[in-house]
């Protein structure tokens, strides 16, 4: 099951329109997460409408803790991103359908400035809607709208892959080898665990692939 999450929501029309692109696409989980607005208010409920009202009503209020509980989480950005920024370096939607676990958080930023650098740095990869030059940034229930659009054209993917919490495992065992090793300063280093994370953040890994990658890893002195 795919979750949507916004990320300090502050108008409750927009939340209510996520709402009702979401019943459009067959998507029934929002989350909240530290809203600056009343998500029930009638500006929500108007917008959310028939079907959407019931997504609206069972929203779920949570921090930044609750990106833990999924697989595979999917941040999305409007910012155009630059060869050496590893963190910003997104896929296109379409890109994004193969990444897909059977428990998925999409993650959408604040109305006026989206996700924060830390924030993306919690989040698997980046998926980025390629907009106008002119005008690169959409409404939040419009950006949802590409996005779910998109995922609603996935099959269901019968591949046992690894799950978020596997991945982190491996991450943790590659950031103690990367402690044993010499690089010329401190932002090298960071920079190749970061490169690391967003590999196996796109890979399709499966559980017995991860497995021989830790093993690998583990060998390193």
């Amino acid at each position: 099951m795919t979750s949507v999450i916004l990320v300090e929501p502050e108008h409750p029309s927009n939340i209510g329109a996520v709402a009702r692109v979401m019943a459009n696409f067959g998507f029934k989980k929002l989350i909240l997460i530290n809203p600056k607005c009343n998500h029930l208010d009638n500006e929500a409920i108007l917008r959310a409408k028939h079907s959407a009202l019931k997504i609206l009503k069972n929203s779920e209020l949570a921090d930044f803790s609750v990106f833990d509980r999924f697989d595979t989480v999917i941040g999305t950005s409007a910012i155009e991103s630059m060869d050496y920024n590893v963190m910003r370096s997104p896929l296109n939607p379409e890109q994004m359908r193969k990444f897909i676990a059977k428990n998925t958080a999409i993650v959408f930023g604040r109305e006026g400035k989206g996700l924060k650098n830390n924030e993306i740095a919690m989040c698997d990869f980046i998926a980025k809607i390629p907009t106008s030059k002119s005008y690169r940034t959409m409404n939040i229930s419009h950006s949802a709208a590409v996005i779910l659009y998109e995922i609603s054209k996935i099959k269901e993917n019968k591949i046992m892959l690894a799950t978020r919490k596997e991945k982190g495992i491996l991450l943790k065992q590659i950031k103690k080898s990367a402690d044993k090793m010499d690089f010329a300063t401190k932002d090298k280093k960071e920079t190749q665990i970061k490169v690391w994370k967003r590999v196996i953040g796109k890979a399709l890994i499966t559980r017995r692939e991860l497995q021989a990658l830790f093993g690998f890893f583990k060998k390193i002195k």
